[in-house]
């Protein structure tokens, strides 16, 4: 799959996005009877799965876009889709660029729903600016809105969906927040875990061949050395500066870094090369994905890409 980026303003847009719950209800949205199921409409199969954990047997789920190939920035809504969010009891998404489509469907006539937008805010009340730090090569990450990766907006997006199924369903809304609780306990988990690979590798450089798993990078402690002009170009679906290209493969012969983190959802020949330079080094490289794969849950599948960082790391200990 080639991921296809937003252009400067769209991005822009993003940096000015906080974490939003919006219950957007005028009214004229009736509440499911008793003996329906929720109806729910995500974006992606990510957060349907988020919503599954959330709403059991309560609700019924409908992702839009399930292919694992699929692209979320580039997709262009059906009419199909239309009435799906039409028809829909609350709406999730990502939100910030990342799925404009449901943006535009939302603009086009699907308003008046409770909507549930995750983009992480970490200053209430203020743009949501996602800096890195001074480590991280002077890298501006204000605009990555991959937060899927980011434990901490996972678990409040469980929480928002718990609380608008509550509204929905109010004889049913202890049952959503228990579901939430033991959802949160599993990513909880996760976080513990993250925090032992941040212990014991904090400071460790890598290289990453696209910032899509940023979040986990930076909640790991590492040091991602990547030059910047590298990341924008593969981003922009351009080839990097002959000096950016030359730079990283320094890094990877050199042996100076912990591992490199791959995309294989941006592969191009470029980073083919970092990736084959890599592992005639004896670096290891590890897949971490945008999307999730058709048989697994939000959770199984973040589980398996923080064993798998766990794993490379533990190799260059």
């Amino acid at each position: 799959m080639t991921v296809r980026r937003r252009s400067a303003a769209a991005l822009a847009s993003l940096a000015a996005t906080a974490l939003a719950l919006t219950a957007c209800g005028t009214g004229e949205q009736a509440a499911p009877g008793g003996g329906d199921k929720i109806k729910v409409v995500a974006s992606t199969s990510v957060w349907g799965s988020v919503v599954q954990a959330v709403g059991g047997d309560g609700v019924e789920v409908e992702s839009i876009i399930r292919d694992p190939s699929a692209d979320p920035h580039s997709y262009e809504s059906s009419p199909q889709d239309a009435a799906k969010v039409t028809d829909a009891d609350l709406l999730v998404f990502n939100g910030g660029g990342y799925d404009e489509f449901m943006t535009q469907i939302l603009g086009s006539g699907g308003q008046g729903k409770p909507t549930v937008e995750a983009v992480k805010d970490e200053h209430e009340g203020e743009p949501a600016t996602h800096e890195a730090p001074d480590e991280h090569a002077g890298h501006d990450h204000a605009v990555n809105e991959h937060v899927w990766y980011d434990l901490h907006v996972v678990h409040e997006v469980a929480d928002q969906v718990a609380t608008e199924l509550g509204k929905l369903r109010p004889a049913e809304a202890e049952q959503f927040n228990q579901a939430a609780d033991r959802f949160e306990q599993e990513i909880s988990g996760m976080e513990g875990r993250v925090g032992e690979i941040a212990a014991a590798n904090q400071g460790k450089q890598v290289i990453v061949t696209e910032p899509v798993a940023h979040y986990l990078v930076e909640a790991a402690k590492l040091q991602d050395i990547t030059p910047p002009s590298f990341v924008n170009a593969i981003e922009a679906e351009t080839d990097p500066s002959a000096a950016a290209v030359a730079e990283v493969q320094n890094v990877v012969n050199a042996g100076q870094i912990a591992a490199v983190i791959y995309n294989p959802q941006t592969e191009s020949p470029v980073t083919r090369n970092v990736r084959s330079a890599a592992e005639q080094n004896r670096i290891p490289v590890v897949e971490l994905t945008e999307t999730l794969p058709t048989d697994k849950t939000y959770v199984q599948w973040m589980d398996a890409q923080i064993t798998a960082l766990q794993n490379a790391l533990n190799q260059n200990r």
